[in-house]
């Protein structure tokens, strides 16, 4: 009789012990998926005014308490890395620059999960200099999506362009025309006039400095046909068809 109740106070033994291994791994698992529940709300792009520019401000990854990302202003497109936290609803992010551009600094965040909409922060340069110095910044959320649909000339996306639709428009409209088909990748740019040209459309988030793989084959057919136009413009003038 002494052989069954050993075996019982086993069996008893490790059914207690595996219970409380349970309630340990489960919690554990409760940290865990509360650390990382800062990822889906943070993750995202932002634009608004910075400085005289604007900025498109993309949180690609939140790992723990590591964050990641890029910015694109003015044509330049530039990583970060840093740290991020939440505290009473309110998720922070300290982020560097690379520090390999003259014009790198440190970002720091403010996130309200209250308002997931918005993002609020500062930016200050590594090195001050004439072309750089501190920025206060309010971005509002804004996700990047392809659109055929959108621009003066969405035609240009569409379909396959005849030489009617552009032997009459002007070599600024050409120049739109063309660069509208790029904007709809979201492609960055550096030309001042046509950045700000396309920065006061609603359609347009600019998240890449490099959009050649991106083009469909209509789109590069019409920006060859758009850029011999443009050229015949520059050589001609009025006398062609204007």
């Amino acid at each position: 009789m002494k052989l069954p109740k050993l075996c019982l106070l086993i069996v008893i033994t490790l059914f207690v012990g595996c219970k409380n291994k349970s309630a340990k791994s489960d919690k554990i698992a409760k940290i865990d998926s509360s650390t990382i529940s800062i990822s889906p709300d943070l993750i995202g792009s932002y634009v608004g005014p910075f400085g005289k520019n604007r900025i498109t401000l993309l949180i690609t990854k939140v790992t723990g308490d590591s964050v990641a990302g890029r910015t694109v202003v003015g044509g330049n497109d530039r990583p970060f890395v840093g740290t991020v936290k939440k505290d009473s609803g309110i998720i922070k992010v300290e982020a560097k620059e690379p520090g390999d551009d003259k014009n790198d600094g440190m970002f720091n965040l403010s996130f309200d999960e209250k308002n997931k909409n918005i993002l609020v922060g500062d930016w200050k340069p590594f090195v001050e200099n004439k072309n750089s110095g501190a920025k206060n910044f309010t971005l509002n959320r804004k996700v990047f999506v392809y659109s055929k649909d959108v621009g003066i000339y969405p035609q240009a996306s569409q379909r396959e362009l005849k030489e009617s639709d552009v032997n009459n428009l002007t070599k600024w409209e050409l120049e739109v025309m063309r660069n509208e088909i790029f904007a709809r990748h979201g492609y960055c740019f550096k030309k001042k006039n046509i950045r700000e040209t396309l920065e006061t459309q609603d359609w347009y988030v600019p998240n890449t400095v490099d959009v050649k793989d991106m083009l469909t084959d209509v789109e590069k057919k019409n920006v060859e046909l758009i850029k011999k136009y443009e050229k015949y413009s520059d050589e001609y003038g009025d006398e062609y068809g204007r």
